[in-house]
């Protein structure tokens, strides 16, 4: 009865060992690869980013004093210069302020001279003429504010530029500092520049006074990097960066879309090679097996940085790495016997 038990075993370790055995015919098994050395380009490295026109000084003009708004001389989109009046307060009420403060004035320079001559004559005190001499500083200070405050009845332009909003209207009641009229100053076309957002990683890269080529309306300018924003823009979550616009001309406008071309001026060494030795790429991370000896190999992480028809471009992960390997990467892992062919 121990013989046919005897049959049922016998077979089963002859399985056993025919899977051992091709165990190790795969773990033994050299596979035949081919190698190539890195090749390393060096290049400038830009940054690119879109934005819109504007000018450098961006100012809300506003009267001092509130009263009701007599005249608006500009309209919107409308050019000025230098010292040109933009728009006035009705006078009436004004002058009459300045006028009452006059009379003030008047009388207590009168009362004081009057204190002031009874006193040499022992009649007024000391504390008479003291009381009579602050009242007149009083109305003298009043008399200073009211005639300050007629000046700011006016606006005048700081400098030339235009107009691109108008907020306030003729016969408006309008409070002491309320804007009137948003403006944008250019002189002489010098003061166009490209506002844009970039990211943080972009952010590190540039400096101010960076070089860049700006595109508008298919027409090509020149422009440096004028200001770097140390904060975080909370509403489109970028950094907000200012290029100033060399070679602007009266074709610009508040407003304009450009691309602009960041010269960041790093040479940035990337290394070079072919799709089929990527493996299991995932977006810009993947995977390439490099020879640690002439039948040994060593899967490494990288991450992609572009790729073109041919080639593809290595951000990170190749460094110190001479020779990668090109043909039979899917076949191999890190247990795996090679053999270098020619």
């Amino acid at each position: 009865m121990r013989i046919p038990n005897l049959l049922l075993v016998v077979p089963i370790i002859a399985v056993l060992s025919c899977t051992d055995a091709k165990k190790t015919a795969e773990t033994n098994e050299v596979i035949p690869v081919k190698i190539i050395n890195l090749k390393t380009s060096k290049s400038n490295e830009n940054v690119i980013a879109t934005g819109f026109i504007s000018t450098e000084n961006e100012n809300k003009l506003a009267f001092k004093i509130g009263g009701v708004v007599d005249r608006i001389f500009v309209k919107e989109g409308q050019s000025f210069t230098k010292g040109q009046l933009l728009a006035t307060l009705k006078l009436t009420e004004i002058d009459a302020q300045v006028s009452q403060a006059k009379l003030g004035y008047e009388k207590s320079k009168r009362d004081y001279a009057r204190v002031y001559n009874l006193y040499k004559d022992s009649v007024s005190t000391l504390e008479q003429l003291q009381n009579s001499k602050t009242v007149l500083e009083i109305a003298e200070k009043t008399l200073e504010q009211a005639t300050f405050n007629k000046k700011y009845a006016y606006i005048l332009a700081s400098s030339s530029g235009f107009v691109t909003k108008k907020i306030a209207n003729e016969g408006e009641i309008i409070q002491g500092g309320f804007p009137v009229l948003a403006i944008n100053e250019n002189t002489d076309q010098k003061n166009w520049i490209v506002k844009i957002g970039v990211s943080e990683s972009d952010w590190s890269l540039i400096t101010e006074g960076n070089s860049c080529k700006i595109e508008v309306n298919g027409k090509l300018y020149s422009g440096t990097v004028s200001l770097k924003s140390r904060a975080i823009d909370s509403g489109s979550g970028t950094f907000q960066i200012e290029i100033k616009v060399k070679n602007a001309t009266k074709d610009f406008a508040v407003g304009m879309f450009g691309k602009v071309t960041i010269d960041v001026a790093r040479n940035k060494s990337t290394n070079i090679i072919p799709y089929n030795a990527v493996i299991e790429a995932n977006g810009k991370n993947a995977y390439v097996f490099v020879p640690t000896s002439d039948s040994t190999v060593k899967k490494i992480p990288i991450e992609i940085e572009s790729f073109n028809e041919k080639e593809v471009i290595v951000a990170k992960g190749l460094e110190g790495i001479s020779s990668i390997i090109t043909a039979n990467s899917p076949f191999l892992n890190e247990q795996s016997k090679i053999k270098i062919i020619k």
